[in-house]
């Protein structure tokens, strides 16, 4: 039998909870948010009637589970909140949905008699659109206590997502390695986009002529791994290409160098892990990115 969920924080991320956690056989004991017209919204999605407030300890002490998807800073103040008006019932479960954050933000609750824990799908929430399932098929960590990592874990493949669990003194590190693979790609095709752009591609064509590559890179990280998909003139010293790169870049696109430049250092000690780059070509191509022959 599903347990009774409340959700503290009706913004997508708890808005596509709601609704998916509902078609997953989970009970709704209720929505609150700042707004009550986002409570209310989440509680449409989930498609049943239930309690909706701006005070969160009006609709979390009838449930089981209860999920703060608030911003990262409110988290533990508002834990702190309905810890204080007696709003979290004992033995239940509560977890927040923060990748940065551990489950230690929740003492309050803890402290109640409350397990906690955290549950953090790996996935980018741009667009407010939840027609479509977003955990489906993707990756959530589960962190905290032994009684809600089990809650979240179940919870997890209840909502068609693929559970693992991270350690809590390592949480930050875990973050970090997302805020890389996702937001620092756009900053890294922003990059691809302006040099592209000042080579003469109109700006409309610029992503559909890279995706392809982008695709095939991907792939190929995939199926080989690292170091093995890297290709191109640093893997195999092409000092020379990479000197006309700077060149180029300096003139045309200045504001474009120095992250191409740290790029290359990094891209040497890759290189240099698959085995085909020498150090002697290694120590050149440091030089040119700024970095130190040795």
């Amino acid at each position: 039998m599903k347990k009774f969920y409340a959700i503290v924080g009706c913004g997508r991320v708890g808005t596509a909870l709601a609704r998916y956690l509902a078609g997953a056989g989970y009970k709704p004991a209720g929505f609150a948010s700042r707004s009550l017209s986002s409570a209310k919204r989440a509680a449409t999605a989930a498609g049943v009637k239930a309690s909706v407030s701006v005070q969160p300890w009006d609709v979390t002490p009838k449930a089981d589970i209860v999920l703060i998807t608030t911003p990262d800073g409110v988290i533990r103040e508002t834990a702190d909140k309905i810890a204080e008006y007696e709003g979290f019932a004992k033995g239940a479960v509560v977890l927040h949905c923060s990748g940065a954050l551990p489950s230690t933000q929740l003492s309050a609750a803890e402290d109640g008699g409350a397990h906690t824990g955290s549950l953090h799908p790996l996935q980018s929430f741009a667009a407010e659109d939840i027609e479509k399932n977003p955990f489906a098929g993707i990756m959530m960590a589960v962190e905290g206590q032994g009684d809600a990592v089990k809650t979240a874990w179940q919870m997890a493949e209840n909502l068609g997502a693929i559970p693992f669990e991270i350690k809590t003194d390592k949480k930050m590190l875990y973050h970090a390695s997302a805020v890389v693979a996702s937001n620092y790609l756009v900053t890294l095709m922003h990059l691809a986009f302006q040099l592209i752009i000042a080579s003469g591609v109109p700006a409309a064509k610029s992503y559909n002529i890279l995706k392809p590559l982008v695709q095939g890179t991907l792939s190929n990280v995939e199926n080989n791994g690292i170091p093995r998909a890297l290709t191109g003139p640093i893997a195999r010293g092409d000092a020379e290409t990479v000197r006309h790169h700077i060149a180029e870049i300096g003139e045309k696109v200045p504001t474009c160098l120095d992250l191409y430049r740290q790029m290359g250092r990094h891209t040497i000690e890759i290189a240099l892990a698959k085995g085909d780059l020498s150090e002697a070509a290694a120590a050149e191509l440091r030089q040119m990115f700024g970095g130190t022959a040795s």
